[in-house]
């Protein structure tokens, strides 16, 4: 049994996947296996539509299983914002008919939310190794600014050609990459989770996501030259990564501190160039900076720690409310959610001081597993600047200040327990911010 039909056996919503080239000649006959009965509308941008879009409602068409002319956003500043929810449930509403989404991560999450408020499955026809939400639950949309993963099931259905993706932008290919490495440092966050007791791996998921990471990220340089089988490898790597969230319905095996500068960054409307910033690229930064933290861990002495002194200084709830409400002033959105995240993995001084021995008592084994599941910092910085992705934070508008600044907010962002949590509950946060800002650091503030 391959490692695809392990995954479709273990997922909720997705039942399959085809990959490979000339794969796109199979969707009718995969839409029909998914929905027999049922006709099909093609949902796709004025790009997406040009390179496999027109070519995909043809083979529906000549298949006889049509239902409508396609749906196409011709928006220039397209992206996965309410607005565009409403038209495209406007006009699939009165129709009796499948969507089948072709294109990638906005057109994706567009027709996965809208299928779904509309009580009916979709498929999707990929177009770009761009990142790993085609297959995971859930869609990112902005709602008034504010950018929200609501509840609703993957696709039914995907169909990839990795020659098609291969010809995709090249910032696209980069932002998947970005995407991907990201699972490095996220899986060190749920060992270092599972070691102190807090949440166990799944081996499953975990195979899912790690057991080919690595050659997965192997030829950064192939990727951004478009090499097929580099572009194939990378679409499969994040195909299983939305698979393993899928399957344990969770974002955990794919996602740590890394992801949470993405999230703080969306909240904040994050542009570029007067364009928003892709998921990839603001991972690709969180990534970085996890990974530094990583590294400041594995050489930070044991010998440093200081329990007592940690759970001294560990604010009560009602003091740790005010910390937060300092720390988010003028950020009404942020301050909501931080104090609903981290109300959730609150604990008191007398379960950290377990949680803080816990972690000196494994740590001298778990820091070699640390140590061998991620890459350096300046591996990850290597391979972000040569697949052509930003590798500092200047590239996708964030200064060094305002990355400091999102540092010290980022343990209070989400209830998932990560490095970043770790460092804080140590104390040793300020150190670590020292490390990385302070002179001789990754980014030194002068």
């Amino acid at each position: 049994m391959t490692i695809i039909e392990q995954a479709l056996q273990r997922t909720t919503d997705t039942k399959a996947l085809i990959i490979g080239q000339g794969a796109m000649e199979k969707t009718a006959d995969l839409f029909r296996d998914l929905f027999p009965g049922k006709k099909a509308v093609v949902v796709a941008d004025t790009n997406t539509y040009r390179v496999a879009g027109e070519k995909v409602a043809a083979i529906l068409e000549k298949a006889g299983l049509k239902a409508a002319e396609p749906f196409i956003f011709d928006d220039p500043d397209l992206f996965a914002e309410w607005g565009f929810v409403c038209k495209l449930k406007d006009y699939l509403a009165p129709l009796d008919a499948i969507a089948v989404a072709v294109g990638s991560g906005v057109i994706n999450d567009l027709t996965k939310y809208v299928s779904h408020t509309l009580g009916r499955p979709y498929m999707i026809v990929g177009t770009a190794a761009s990142m790993d939400g085609y297959t995971a639950y859930g869609a990112s949309i902005s709602i008034d600014g504010n950018k929200q993963t609501l509840d609703c099931p993957a696709p039914k259905g995907m169909i990839l050609d990795p020659v098609i993706s291969a010809e995709a932008p090249k910032e696209l290919v980069a932002s998947g990459y970005a995407d991907l490495i990201a699972k490095v440092p996220a899986g060190a966050d749920w060992q270092i989770a599972e070691a102190i007791g807090v949440e166990p791996i799944d081996p499953f998921t975990w195979d899912l996501v790690q057991r080919k990471l690595r050659s997965s990220l192997s030829d950064p340089d192939g990727l951004r030259g478009g090499d097929v089988p580099a572009t194939e490898a990378l679409a499969e790597g994040l195909i299983m990564s939305g698979f393993a969230m899928q399957a344990l319905q969770s974002s955990r095996p794919a996602s740590g501190t890394e992801h949470q500068y993405s999230h703080f960054w969306d909240m904040d409307g994050l542009c570029m160039g007067g364009k928003h910033v892709s998921h990839g690229f603001k991972v690709g930064i969180g990534t970085l900076v996890s990974t530094a933290s990583l590294e400041f861990l594995i050489d930070y002495s044991l010998d440093q720690i200081d329990i007592d002194k940690a759970v001294a200084e560990w604010p009560e709830w009602e003091e740790m409310k005010e910390r937060i409400y300092r720390l988010f002033e003028g950020k009404p959105a942020h301050l909501a959610r931080a104090l609903k995240e981290t109300e959730g993995k609150y604990i008191g001084k007398e379960a950290l001081r377990k949680q803080l021995e816990r972690f000196v008592e494994v740590w001298p084994e778990l820091k070699e597993k640390v140590r061998a599941q991620i890459y350096s910092f300046d591996t990850v910085h290597d391979y972000l600047k040569r697949v052509g992705a930003p590798y500092e934070p200047e590239q996708i508008g964030i200064s060094r200040e305002r990355l400091r600044d999102t540092f010290r907010r980022i343990p209070y962002m989400r209830s998932r327990y990560t490095n970043a949590d770790l460092i804080n509950r140590l104390g040793i946060q300020d150190e670590l911010e020292q490390h990385l800002f302070g002179p001789g650091g990754h980014w030194e503030i002068s």
